[in-house]
């Protein structure tokens, strides 16, 4: 069985090989590579994560804390709210970026578009409903 290090690692590899597009599960959907420290352990890390644009802000993207229904956040979700920035792989280009919690009925929003758009969120929505509320970020170009 494969780890989720060993799993990461084969979709970043992927990514970078082609210009930010990855098959399998992922296939079409848009991804990105997000940098990051831990905040305990200062150790290095990259993410894989499904993205959702800002429709009017061309700098500002959205990545959703689902951990696949997880009853607890992914480290990454505390690790980039500590360090308030990041950086990104976003097809071809990597860039600083700013990190903001989105809340309430904006946050409400994104997050039913984005399991509109891909199914699979409403179904973490759905095994975390009463454990916890899924976070969104917004990674914004610094």
């Amino acid at each position: 069985m494969s780890t989720p290090d060993d799993w990461n690692s084969t979709i970043i590899a992927e990514f970078r090989a082609n210009e930010g597009r990855v098959s399998g599960p992922f296939e079409g959907a848009p991804m990105v590579l997000v940098h990051h420290r831990g905040r305990k352990s200062g150790r290095a890390a990259v993410a894989p994560m499904m993205y959702m644009a800002d429709e009017h802000d061309p700098a500002t993207i959205y990545v959703f804390a689902s951990k696949a229904g997880a009853p607890v956040n992914p480290d990454w979700y505390y690790n980039l709210t500590a360090a308030g920035t990041a950086e990104i792989e976003r097809g071809t280009e990597t860039y600083p970026v700013t990190v903001t919690e989105v809340t309430g009925e904006r946050r409400d929003t994104l997050y039913a578009e984005q399991a509109r758009r891909y199914p699979g969120f409403a179904d973490y929505a759905r095994k975390t409903a009463g454990i916890r509320t899924i976070p969104v970020l917004a990674l914004r170009h610094a």
